[in-house]
């Protein structure tokens, strides 16, 4: 039995809801209806009835949470209408923050973390937990999450959605968290260029530390936010998770794990880029202290045969020049001021300072 027909709204589906005596502010629910040979449309919450989605339809239902939990008091009744099991109700309330997938016959609940670029190289992990069961997948996640708010302003229009299975649908959103660490690591990449830059200007300040070591902590953020992913994308591609006749499911979850991969190698290079940054600071900066010594060494010679000449001026026996007066003193300063001039070309032009 399918879901009637229903007029179109053509504006983005959106639509929340709550428990009797529950604020609706804290907790929303979205339902989106893709039918491949209809319109797609949103749907009241009073309409979600898992048992009524077409085989050419794909039902979708958003849980926006609060920081409070607010959403549970919505849950047992959205785990009614979906017909999900007496179970179901005590798996959904245990989620945390950690990743984990658990099959549970007719569905199963992957629960995963999107990362947000908060700016600054500050990297922060959001929860979603994606329940897929027949022709409809359910994502409950706490507060906004940028790549839900992306998927539904992307699909504004009518799509082809609908075609797809949930198992499919769930791919492609495990798919988009995976993306999100993909951007994350291109606004690192970013930051590393931008430091680069200013470690090879003319001048080098000692504020690169800290942005280095800030670079050091993202890069480590990403990481541990990311690994514990491996078993929950392994694990789905494994062929007797969810088995099925014609092998898509199988073969989207494999290209999502292939996806995966790709995503931990950039993150794991993310540490090579750190540790070439600073390589780079290092040898810029004893490339200035190489200038510097250069320069002091320079002095010193200069100085010293300066210091040579005033010390022969200066020795206890009788010479002609001695008795000169104020034409002899004149002579030696112009000579010092000769040498100085002399040695002073002679470095920059064999490029000693």
């Amino acid at each position: 039995m399918e879901f009637a027909p229903a007029p179109h709204n053509p504006s983005p589906p959106s639509a929340s809801a709550s428990a009797p005596g529950h604020n609706p502010a804290q907790a929303a629910v979205r339902a989106l209806l893709f039918d491949a040979d209809g319109d797609d449309r949103a749907l009241e919450p009073a309409q979600i009835d898992g048992t009524r989605v077409g085989e050419r339809q794909l039902l979708w239902v958003d849980v926006e949470d609060d920081d409070a939990g607010g959403a549970d008091a919505l849950l047992p009744d959205l785990v009614q209408r979906l017909g999900l099991g007496e179970d179901a109700l005590a798996i959904l309330r245990e989620r945390g923050s950690t990743t984990r997938l658990q099959n549970v016959g007719d569905w199963f609940l992957a629960q995963v973390v999107a990362v947000e670029h908060e700016g600054q190289l500050r990297f922060g992990g959001r929860v979603l937990a994606i329940v897929c069961g027949a022709n409809f997948v359910v994502s409950l996640h706490r507060g906004p999450l940028a790549l839900i708010d992306q998927l539904r302003d992307r699909e504004r229009a009518d799509t082809r959605i609908g075609t797809l299975s949930a198992e499919s649908f769930a791919a492609s959103l495990l798919d988009w968290v995976v993306d999100s660490y993909l951007r994350a690591v291109s606004d690192f990449e970013a930051a590393v260029d931008r430091l680069e830059v200013a470690v090879l200007s003319s001048r080098v300040h000692q504020e690169c530390l800290p942005e280095l070591a800030q670079l050091r902590r993202g890069a480590s953020r990403l990481r541990r936010m990311l690994s514990p992913h491996r078993q929950v994308f392994g694990s789905l591609a494994r062929p007797d998770f969810r088995p099925s006749e014609d092998g898509v499911a199988d073969r989207h979850f494999r290209a999502l794990e292939a996806h995966f991969e790709r995503a931990m190698d950039a993150v794991e290079n993310t540490r090579e880029l750190v540790v070439g940054s600073f390589e780079l600071f290092t040898t810029r900066s004893a490339e200035r202290t190489n200038d510097t010594m250069r320069v002091l060494t320079f002095v010193t010679v200069l100085l010293g045969s300066l210091a040579v000449v005033v010390g022969a001026l200066g020795m206890n026996f009788k010479a002609p020049l001695f008795d000169s007066g104020q034409r002899g003193f004149w002579g030696a300063i112009v000579a010092m001021l000769v040498i100085a001039v002399v040695g002073t070309g002679l470095a920059r032009w064999r490029r000693w300072i």
